[in-house]
């Protein structure tokens, strides 16, 4: 029996069903799970003092492309809109294989542990050169985060009326097969699992309309999740209307992509029917502020989707549209956007820190993870709030959001400490750091 004892802190922000927080706190850690949450706890184990820290339930990130990663500032998709930032961008990934992918799995999932991260998921679509989806598997397991992969795909190539390159496409009866494969290879469904993996078709306009409805079909029949992007920007909501002769959330719903076992990403441009839509069946959302602002997609309208029962969660989305993947910087940005669109009141930091932790546990079907409760998984951020940054705040925890630190002090998961220190424990960073540099000027040729 192993535990640990989180000792002394200034606020710990339960996140359960009364959204306690608790002064002088501790956190009592057993075997992976949380045992207790109180005051004056004891521990024969490890004791990590929290002084001057708040204590919060690991964020989790609901959208991701890790690959990314070492294609950020791209000079030609800088300024370009999506379907023109695509295009830039696929010839360079087509020259990705196994360790590209790897590689730039373990410094993007490094960058979001050091953010708050404890669990996060990722839409891998595109698999050159002998990549697979269990090179970021492997990656997510030498971090130590816990790990949602969904298995995207891309069927629709140039030659057919598709935006991405032919080379980058596979076919539909292949990644059907893969998807299964990847499902009894990796997928756990038991409480406390470390790994889950969906079934993730990029988009409706890279994919055909039999592989999203037959996708749904293997999804359900196998017990995973469903996860594509969906209604990011005008042009999306123009290509739906002239291929499909509907909006983007009648198209899903015709293809059994609605329901509690699906999320979506972006969902920037969902109207007042779709929202209702998304609420009667339980559909989440991968809300992407950063990149919805970088792209120029547009404000999603969280604040009416929160408001009419929408499951709403954060992504970071890929490094090649962000160009960060730092989660608690996104839970900002997303309270600041629905002010810009809604008013100062319109969320609030706690409501946002919110979003960023249970509503993405929610999100991605966890009821084990999202909350400081006894029971619950020991998926722990501790960020320090006596530097700089919080330096005189009256309230430490909107001051996460509307101040500071941008990283943690320390971070677990499952129990395991992650972050020491500001630091990742689990890999030699500096070392992976120069092979995706080394890596990116091979890509750049």
């Amino acid at each position: 029996m192993r535990e640990v004892l989180i000792r002394g802190a200034e606020v710990v922000v339960t996140m359960d069903g009364a959204r306690r927080e608790l002064a002088g706190a501790d956190v009592l850690i057993r075997d992976g799970v949380i045992a207790a949450v109180g005051v004056g706890l004891a521990s024969t184990g490890e004791v990590v003092l929290a002084r001057g820290c708040v204590v919060t339930p690991g964020l989790v990130n609901t959208h991701h492309h890790l690959y990314q990663t070492l294609t950020r500032a791209v000079p030609g998709g800088q300024d370009a809109l999506l379907f023109g930032w695509l295009k830039t961008l696929y010839p360079i990934w087509a020259k990705m294989g196994p360790e590209e992918i790897r590689v730039s799995a373990l410094i993007g999932l490094a960058e979001l542990a050091l953010t708050g991260c404890t669990l996060s998921s990722d839409h891998l679509y595109l698999y050159p050169n002998g990549a697979r989806l269990e090179d970021t598997i492997h990656a997510a397991g030498e971090i130590g985060l816990r790990f949602h992969p969904t298995r995207g795909a891309m069927s629709i190539g140039e030659s057919a009326g598709g935006l991405p390159p032919d080379s980058l496409v596979e076919r539909e009866a292949d990644i059907l097969n893969d998807c299964i494969r990847v499902i009894d290879s990796f997928h756990d469904a038991s409480e406390g699992s470390m790994c889950r993996v969906g079934v993730a078709p990029c988009s409706p306009f890279s994919v055909s309309r039999g592989l999203m409805k037959d996708a749904a079909d293997l999804a359900r029949d196998k017990g995973v999740m469903l996860h594509t992007h969906l209604a990011e920007n005008d042009e999306d909501i123009a290509y739906s209307l002239a291929q499909f002769g509907c909006r983007p959330g009648q198209y899903a719903e015709d293809l059994g992509w609605t329901g509690a076992d699906v999320w979506h990403a972006h969902c920037v441009k969902l109207d007042s029917a779709e929202i209702d839509l998304f609420t009667r069946s339980r559909t989440g959302v991968a809300h992407c502020p950063c990149s919805n602002c970088r792209l120029g997609s547009g404000i999603a309208p969280v604040r009416a989707m929160r408001d009419a029962g929408v499951k709403v969660a954060l992504g970071v989305d890929g490094s090649a549209s962000n160009d960060a993947g730092n989660l608690i910087a996104e839970a900002r940005q997303a309270m600041l956007l629905q002010r810009v669109q809604n008013g100062a009141d319109a969320m609030s930091a706690r409501e946002a820190l919110e979003i960023a932790t249970l509503g993405g546990a929610q999100v991605l079907g966890r009821p084990d993870c999202g909350s400081l409760e006894v029971g619950k998984r020991a998926d722990i951020a501790i960020w320090d709030v006596s530097g700089l940054e919080a330096a005189g705040a009256w309230d430490p925890v909107a001051a996460l959001l509307l101040a500071g630190p941008p990283r943690v002090r320390h971070l677990f998961v499952e129990g395991r400490q992650v972050v020491r220190d500001g630091q990742i424990t689990t890999i030699d960073l500096p070392r992976v750091i120069e092979t995706q540099n080394r890596l990116a000027r091979q890509l750049a040729g």
